[in-house]
This record gives structure tokens, C-alpha cells and sequence, in this order.
């Protein structure tokens, strides 16, 4: 039965393998933020586990799940383990004059990984890279035209990256491990900006023809992550463990197709003028470095610290800062993270509850936008749990992986650069996991 279960599950996992590219572009609800740099950024926070410890886990091996935030960590890897999830979300997004609300639902990742020998282990997977999923109308006054002339612009993008990735880890010493991850990087990003010239005489600007400047770029190329990890003791009851990732700068491919549509008020074209056929460029992604410490019993208890800094103001697309449609020179950032993970009692037959793994964490990170110079965060509280379920055997077992964050990111206050106010998002984020582990090699003495 449980080999059935277990084909039906992998035949779910692959038939979502075959959609991700499109789909986990797509699904963030509408989010101004994704209009900087190659969108919302996957900040190599891990998956279900990490995310309800509020995104950290650098340093905290396990060995029934899937531990990619640090390749390193895939040497504890115990059984063949297979893991999927799929995010939801809502939001909702305001400024000093305007709010909406959003919901969103969309492929997480996917992920195998695989004991190879007693000090080697391997991991394939799919997840985000990046995405991009923004719609905003701003209204200006023409400052040099007749009185009363008003400009509106209407900003709108979707798309993203998607990552295929291989990683490895190996044993090279008593409690020290290295790893590395390869990964392929693809995806395409479509940007509009859609102008339309209002005379003092007109009321209604959406009636009027408009110009659109659109921009098409298709990415793919290769990017690399080198790991390391530490485990040594305290005393008989705890461990300490050191974990480090530097994810190295990347210059990922692009073919960029630029053109200035002129269109009607039903959205018709009326002309086109092609301004870059197949412009070959790339996108400079400035590398990452993480560092992790955690502390645990070896039994059922963990407590995690992660930091992390990336040199965003380094980052080019097609040589311009922040990407063609903003040219907004971003900044570096930090992001830091506390959690942990708690199980009552994972060996108990009278109690199911404390089986259960329990998760808890906080988290704050600075946005690579500084409007007027003002530092923007993205702040969060994150809880999970893992559900076991209970047929497990000593050969195979399987569990349901949950993950809630509550967070903000940006303000509403306003500045020379946005007079209504910056843009605040308030956030819930629901990740839903499964996680199967599997011996294999095992030959059968007895059928």
C-alpha cells in the first residue's frame, strides 16, 4: 500500500515539475516590490522546516528532512527523502491614499535527496529563483507643459526565474562536512509601461491613446553555492553547530526584445516601433554570504541564528542598476533570523501530540530600495509544526509539513521620492509540505 501511495505521490510531484517553470513566476498578488533588480529574490531561506523557524536552519542538520538552505547539511540525510510544498498567500498593500487586497497560490519546490555512501550524499531539486507580479498607476503633472497637464503611468510586470539544481555533500572530518550546489537558472520577464498625456480640458486620462514602452527578457545560465558545516560538543547533553554558505556571484544570460507599442483606448496596437531585437546582455547577481549557529540535545530540541549580507548595490541588468524599467540603484542588505524546534517526545506510542515537531521564529531584513535614503524592512513572526503520520515503519515514514509567517514588509511614510507615501505590504504566507523517507538498497533475506 505503501508503495502504491508512494508512486501516486511522485506522479503528483512530476506532473508539477512539468508546470513550476510558468507557474511560480506567477502567484505573488500584486507586489511593487518585484518591480527592483529580477523581482522578489528567494533569499535561501530554506524549505517548511526553515520556514517556520522564521527562515533559518543554517546550522541544524536533521536527518528526515531535506535541508537545501546549507548542501553541507544533505551528509545527515538518513533515507531517501522526497519533498514538495505549495505556498498560499494574502496581502494586503496601502499606501497614504490607496489599499487592496490580494491572495495568491502557487508551487513551492520540489526535492529528492539520497544517501550515496556513509560519508556522501546528493540532492536534486526545483524551486524559485525569483518573481515578478506587480501592477501600480502613478499620476504626475507635466512641470514644463501647459497648466493643468497631467501625465499617468501605468507600471506592470509577471513573470520570474525558476532554479534546477544538484546538490552534494561529503564528510571530509570528524563533525565537519562540505557541500556545493550547481544550479541552472531560466525564466523570462515581461515589463510594461503604458504613458498616456492628459490635456487640462480632459477628466477621464484612462480614455486617452497610449504609448507603452514593453520589455521581454529570457534568462538561463549557471549559478554555484559552496557550503561547510561543523558539529562539535558542549557536554554530555549538548551540541553546537557552525554552518556557512556563500552562494557566488553570478552573471546570468539575457536576451532582451525591447519595443514602443502606441495603443488605442481598448489596449489595440496601432504601431509598433521595435527599438532591440534579440539584445544579448546578462544580469549581474552580486553573491551572498550566510552564517549560521545553533545549538541542540541530539534528541528532541533546537535553537537557530542565522545572518545573512548581499552587496545588492553591485547589481547590473543589461549594465543598468536596478533593471532597465527603474534604473534605481539598490542597496546591500542584511537579514537576520531566530528560531527554533521543539518535540516533546518523538519515540511516544501514548501520545500522538508529542510526536509532533513544533516551530517557532522572528525575522527582519533590510530591502535593497532606500526611497530618499530611508531604509525599508521586511519584518516577521513564523510558526510550523510536522505532523507524523502515524503508519510510519522502520523502512518508511511520512509526514505533513505546515509553515505560517505573519509579517510587513516596507512603511506608508511619505518622502521627496514618494509624496503619497512608500508602499506597506502586510502579509500571511501558508506553506503546506509532505515529506516521504524511504530506505533503499536494502536486498530482501526473506519474502
Amino acid at each position: 500500500m505503501w508503495k502504491n501511495k508512494l508512486a501516486g505521490l511522485i506522479g503528483v510531484g512530476l506532473m508539477s515539475l512539468a508546470t513550476a517553470p510558468h507557474s511560480q513566476g506567477q502567484g505573488l498578488g500584486n507586489s511593487p516590490y518585484s518591480r527592483l533588480g529580477l523581482g522578489d529574490a528567494n533569499l535561501n531561506t530554506g524549505g517548511v522546516r526553515q520556514q517556520g523557524m522564521g527562515g533559518v536552519g543554517l546550522a541544524a542538520p536533521n536527518s528526515i528532512h531535506i535541508n537545501e538552505l546549507n548542501p553541507a547539511l544533505l551528509y545527515y540525510t538518513a533515507r531517501t527523502t522526497y519533498e514538495m510544498a505549495i505556498n498560499g498567500q494574502i496581502k494586503t498593500i496601502r499606501n497614504q491614499n490607496n489599499s487592496q487586497r490580494d491572495g495568491s497560490g502557487t508551487l513551492g519546490y520540489l526535492a529528492l535527496a539520497v544517501p550515496l555512501s556513509k560519508s556522501w550524499a546528493g540532492a536534486v531539486g526545483l524551486k524559485p529563483y525569483s518573481a515578478v507580479d506587480y501592477e501600480s498607476n502613478v499620476v504626475e503633472i507635466v512641470a514644463n507643459g501647459p497648466a493643468g497637464t497631467r501625465v499617468l503611468k501605468r507600471f506592470q510586470g509577471e513573470g520570474g526565474l525558476t532554479e534546477a539544481y544538484l546538490g552534494q555533500a561529503y564528510r571530509v572530518a570528524k563533525g565537519l562536512t562540505v557541500g556545493g550546489t550547481a544550479a541552472y537558472v531560466f525564466g523570462s520577464i515581461d515589463q510594461r509601461v503604458a504613458t498616456q498625456v492628459a490635456p487640462p480640458d480632459v477628466t477621464d486620462v484612462t480614455q486617452l491613446a497610449s504609448v507603452v514602452l514593453l520589455e521581454h527578457v529570457r534568462y538561463s545560465d549557471f549559478t554555484f553555492r559552496g557550503a561547510a558545516h561543523y558539529r562539535g560538543t558542549i557536554n554530555s547533553k549538548f551540541n553546537y553547530n557552525l554552518g556557512g554558505v556563500y552562494t557566488f556571484r553570478s552573471s546570468i544570460n539575457g536576451v532582451r526584445n525591447t519595443s514602443l507599442d502606441r495603443e488605442d483606448v481598448a489596449g489595440n496596437q496601432l504601431e509598433r516601433i521595435q527599438l532591440e531585437d534579440s539584445q544579448k546582455g546578462e544580469a549581474r547577481v552580486p553573491a551572498m554570504a550566510q552564517f549560521g549557529l545553533s545549538i541542540d540535545n541530539n534528541k528532541n530540541f533546537s535553537a537557530n541564528l542565522d545572518v545573512a549580507h548581499q552587496q545588492w548595490s553591485k547589481f547590473r541588468s543589461f549594465g543598468i542598476a536596478g533593471g532597465a524599467t527603474t534604473g534605481i540603484v539598490l542597496d546591500n542588505t542584511v537579514r537576520v533570523g531566530l528560531g527554533g524546534e521543539y518535540t516533546p517526545d518523538p519515540t511516544s506510542v501514548d501520545s500522538y501530540f508529542k510526536r509532533v515537531t513544533y516551530r517557532a521564529g522572528i525575522s527582519a531584513a533590510q530591502l535593497p530600495y532606500r526611497p530618499a535614503g530611508q531604509t525599508l524592512y521586511d519584518r516577521a513572526i513564523s510558526w510550523g509544526f510536522t505532523l507524523p503520520v502515524p503508519s510510519a515503519t522502520a523502512l518508511e515514514a511520512a509526514s505533513m509539513n505546515l509553515a505560517f509567517t505573519y509579517g510587513q514588509r516596507g512603511n506608508t511614510d511619505p518622502n521627496v521620492d514618494n509624496p503619497n507615501g512608500n508602499v506597506r505590504e502586510d502579509y500571511v504566507r501558508v506553506q503546506l509540505g509532505l515529506s516521504l523517507n524511504n530506505r533503499w538498497f536494502i536486498k530482501r533475506r526473506i519474502e
